[in-house]
């Protein structure tokens, strides 16, 4: 069976950003927003390791009439492009909260698909996010748990204590290539 390391999107890979018309920090509307975190190179060693690796992501942006659909999948092609191949598969949740849709985390539902389709043995492989949200998803498929302590999405967490956290994913990828969990 194989191992996989689930990413969150937003706060992990790519930068938050300050919207004034909400007044909140959030996922990039537009690509001229988008401002990717360096992590490459520790995900490409990750993949060099064997390891699959799937992006899983709530964009509620259209769903509160804040962006267009077209928008955020732009958004979200440019990361899968800068990433380069690195990605086995992505989900993403365009539902709100209040939606009351199965995929939106901290729903399991995307991380059991995954399992189920590239063989993946999910006690063996990690959630890896900077929210409660993200870590209540791994923790509901059975997953380790790990967090990004990333200082803009501080009050998103904090009900759930991870198995590994880092102040950025660098930290947290090198834990798991140092003790090979």
């Amino acid at each position: 069976m194989n191992r996989a390391i689930f990413l969150d999107r937003d706060g992990v890979l790519d930068e938050l950003v300050f919207y004034k018309s909400s007044g909140e920090w959030e996922a990039p509307r537009r690509l001229s927003d988008l401002q990717m975190i360096d992590v490459r190179a520790s995900l490409q060693r990750l993949v060099d390791a064997g390891w699959l690796l799937f992006i899983v992501t709530n964009q509620p942006s259209h769903a509160k009439g804040k962006a267009t659909r077209d928008d955020l999948e732009t958004v979200h092609g440019e990361i899968l492009r800068r990433l380069n191949g690195l990605i086995t598969r992505s989900y993403v949740c365009f539902h709100q909260a209040d939606d009351g849709c199965d995929c939106r985390k901290p729903s399991p539902r995307f991380l059991r698909e995954a399992a189920q389709e590239f063989n993946i043995d999910l006690s063996q492989s990690w959630m890896v996010g900077d929210q409660d949200t993200d870590l209540a998803c791994g923790r509901a498929a059975g997953t380790h748990v790990a967090l990004v302590e990333h200082p803009r999405s501080a009050n998103k967490r904090g009900a759930i204590t991870p198995e590994v956290r880092g102040r950025n994913l660098d930290e947290v990828l090198a834990h798991l290539e140092r003790t090979g969990v």
